[in-house]
């Protein structure tokens, strides 16, 4: 018994190791591959589909292509609706395991293909360590090794069902089958692969250690058990890696939940159908692939839906910030009314930059989580809202709207740079933080303080703004950085503040000076897309009267 145990851990190990090395050895050999199939591949959810189970047969692995595709998801190049296609298509692909065993593990002499496809592989791998000829030799032998494995595994189930109780294995009736359920989904947490606990459970059933339904029941609670891979590979990770696996949850989850419903019918089955009796690891496979197939077919309608709870999942601070409040697809099929929106969203990104410099220029130390969300989410607005101009159609537009646009980018260009300028600021002002503990910190002191209240004064919405005073305060300001500049210069020389502190101080004071500069002229220019559209101007200076 513990020598058939000991050959059931090592079938195991074997099984793992093949697994990895079949699915290392493919994406090295495909190498940018993966990424251009599952960029071009993805236009619609039936294409995605298609991608996801494509590649998850040829890798072996669901896991694989889940995690590679939150990583894409991540990088921009899906959206959240594109990998939930592939997922879908992971779930049918990763079905493909079992039929591998129940075909070719049990329908042929491993020995006769097995054991040629290890050592001509691992030839290949020794023959070109860096090369994808060394990468696809090591999936081909990694092939050898899956099959191995299912060799071990099948001896040793054999081994201990010679010893074991059969009766006390088999389920009795629908609660028994969720005890199944449940063991399946616990097996597979544990060995973090829905391939080995199919082996496991086609290796069993063959050997006679279990019967066709507890099979099925650990089917169904695999499918569920592989999203752990995912899940664990999320924690500490972006939103938009949490949806993915949440949404890979959810896919599974409803397989397993079809799978359940199955459940009395597979039962039915079992007592009645000659030809389970006759090939139970081919009826398992079946079964496997009809269950996530049905699954993916009643899911595919929901789909949709399922993307839109998602994308309301995990919201960081960061993607609130980025989400416009007047620009969206309505507002953009009119474009008077778009440029109303443009000025409204542009007046409200430039209040949160003006605060956002202003906190960057108090912060002491390197900037906070608070200050890099921030700064993410003003960033991918300004960027957002880049994008709308450029998709209006121009040619159709009037001369007074068109002559708006440019006005438009430059100013969301202004805010982008001001929020980068700030950022970099804080993440770059230690030195300055040092020279203000030396004779010249009073002076630095009062500059910083004078570059805070002119950003704090750019509001072209307050009754006092004057372009022309903005102008001529961040002139003043750029005479008296040079004044600061040459007391810093002087004061190097003297020997009063060490010259490596000096040079990367003078950058980061001249950074607050540029923040300034872009500060007046995003003023400047809201003033003067106001006076385009003064109901939308009048409009959002009432709304900030108390």
């Amino acid at each position: 018994m513990l020598e058939a145990l000991g050959t059931l851990a090592g079938g195991l190990g074997l099984f793992l190791l093949g697994v990895s090395m079949i699915t290392d050895g493919l994406k090295l050999a495909a190498g940018s591959a993966l990424r251009d199939i599952l960029g071009r591949s993805t236009r619609t959810t039936w294409h995605g589909i298609r991608s996801g189970f494509l590649l998850t047969s040829l890798v072996q692995s669901s896991s694989a292509v889940t995690i590679a595709t939150i990583g894409f998801v991540n990088a921009g190049l899906l959206g959240i609706h594109q990998a939930l296609g592939i997922v879908l298509g992971a779930t049918v692909g990763t079905t493909m395991t079992g039929w591998l065993v129940a075909v070719v593990g049990f329908q042929f002499s491993i020995s006769a293909f097995a054991m040629p496809m290890l050592g001509i592989g691992m030839i290949m791998r020794l023959a070109g360590a860096s090369s994808r000829t060394g990468a696809f030799g090591e999936a081909l032998a990694g092939f050898g090794l899956f099959f191995v494995a299912i060799d071990f595994l099948k001896g040793a189930f054999e081994s201990v069902a010679t010893s074991v109780d059969l009766a006390s294995l088999s389920p009795e009736g629908f609660l028994g089958l969720m005890l199944f359920v449940l063991a399946g989904m616990i097996i597979t947490m544990l060995i973090q692969s829905s391939s080995a606990t199919i082996a496991i459970t086609l290796t069993a059933l063959s050997s006679g250690l279990l019967t066709f339904p507890a099979a099925a029941a650990l089917v169904i609670g695999a499918t569920v058990g592989t999203t752990s891979t995912s899940a664990l590979a999320v924690i500490g990770a972006t939103p938009n890696a949490r949806r993915v696996a949440l949404g890979h949850v959810c896919i599974n989850s409803f397989s397993a939940l079809v799978g359940i419903v199955l459940l009395p019918t597979v039962l039915w089955a079992s007592t009645h159908d000659t030809w389970i009796h006759d090939y139970p690891a081919l009826s398992i496979a079946f079964f496997h692939t009809s269950l996530n197939l049905l699954g993916v077919l009643l899911m595919r309608p929901l789909i949709g839906r399922l993307g839109h709870w998602l994308e309301r999942r995990f919201v960081s601070k960061a993607e609130e910030l980025s989400r416009p409040q007047f620009i969206d697809s309505n507002v953009m099929a009119s474009p008077s009314l778009a440029m109303d929106a443009f000025l409204l969203e542009l007046q409200r990104m430039a209040a949160l930059t003006r605060a956002h410099a202003i906190q960057s220029f108090n912060n002491e130390g390197p900037p906070g989580k608070a200050l890099q969300l921030q700064h993410d989410g003003l960033r991918a607005l300004a960027r957002f809202v880049e994008t709308s101009v450029t998709q209006l159609e121009t040619d159709r537009l009037e001369a007074r709207i068109a002559r708006q646009l440019p006005m438009i980018l430059r100013i969301a260009n202004y805010i982008d740079e001001a929020v980068a300028l700030a950022h970099a600021n804080a993440e770059s002002d230690t030195d300055v933080e040092f020279l203000i503990q030396t004779p010249v910190g009073e002076e630095i002191l009062a500059y910083q303080a004078a570059v805070v209240a002119m950003i704090g004064g750019c509001d072209p919405q307050s009754s006092g703004f004057s372009a022309d005073s903005a102008e001529a305060e961040y002139q003043a300001l750029r005479a008296r950085f040079r004044r600061l500049k040459t007391t810093l210069l002087e004061a190097s020389v003297q020997g009063v503040i060490p010259l490596q502190h000096m040079n990367p101080a003078i950058e980061s004071l001249r950074m607050m000076l540029r923040v300034s500069e872009r500060s007046t002229r995003i003023a400047v220019r809201l003033s003067e897309l106001g006076r385009e559209q003064p109901a939308v101007s009048t409009k959002s200076n009432a709304a900030m009267v108390p």
